[in-house]
């Protein structure tokens, strides 16, 4: 078969990469190349399943910025199709008087990432929603979450599939080649066009 664009991996990455691809340029034909018999066969199934809110990476960063607005989409993308999750929040927890102050620049650094929801509770309040942690203070993150990425995963392809894009399952890519008779560029600015073998 040809195809305008191949992703190879059908990861949750490459699923959401071909997902949004073909959303943007529908007129173009899709494929996901996977070696597996599956999507989402390896470490998109196989994680802690963690919906981050953002508190770690540095304030201006792009991480920063993408986790927060990537936590937010998850959920709502989550809500529109029906996958169940989580949102059971998350407690950093200083049980030393050194960790304290470490503890609050990451509250600080929280908060210049717009991360919502953030506060700083004492032991009290950590038992309460921990009965079997203790500590001095704590970061509760209310917002970080846990979900199955590998029902995301399988939705994002039926999403692609239902968009006419082609996942071939068992194709495991074993080279790639320069097409020699294509022109440098198309007229859809399409260059140098490739031709992927697997091992079939």
């Amino acid at each position: 078969s040809s195809f305008d664009v191949a992703v190879v991996g059908a990861g949750i990455v490459g699923l959401a990469a071909a997902r949004e691809l073909i959303q943007r340029h529908p007129s173009l034909a899709f494929a996901v190349l996977e070696k597996e018999q599956e999507p989402a066969h390896h470490q998109s199934g196989h994680n802690s399943g963690v919906i981050h809110s953002g508190i770690y990476y540095t304030p201006g960063s792009l991480k920063a910025k993408l986790c927060v607005q990537g936590a937010a989409l998850c959920y709502k993308y989550c809500d529109q199709k029906g996958i169940p999750y989580k949102q059971c929040g998350k407690l950093i927890v200083a049980v030393e008087h050194d960790e304290i102050p470490r503890l609050k620049a990451l509250y600080e650094r929280g908060l210049q990432n717009n991360v919502p929801g953030l506060k700083l509770i004492g032991a009290k309040e950590i038992q309460e929603k921990e009965p079997f942690c203790r500590g001095l203070m704590a970061l509760d993150s209310p917002y970080t979450g846990i979900v199955d990425y590998k029902q995301v995963a399988q939705s994002y392809a039926r999403d692609f599939q239902e968009a006419g894009g082609t996942i071939l399952t068992d194709f495991e890519v074993t080279s790639m080649e320069m097409a020699k008779e294509s022109s440098p560029e198309s007229e859809d600015g399409l260059k140098y066009p490739v031709i992927v073998r697997n091992k079939k």
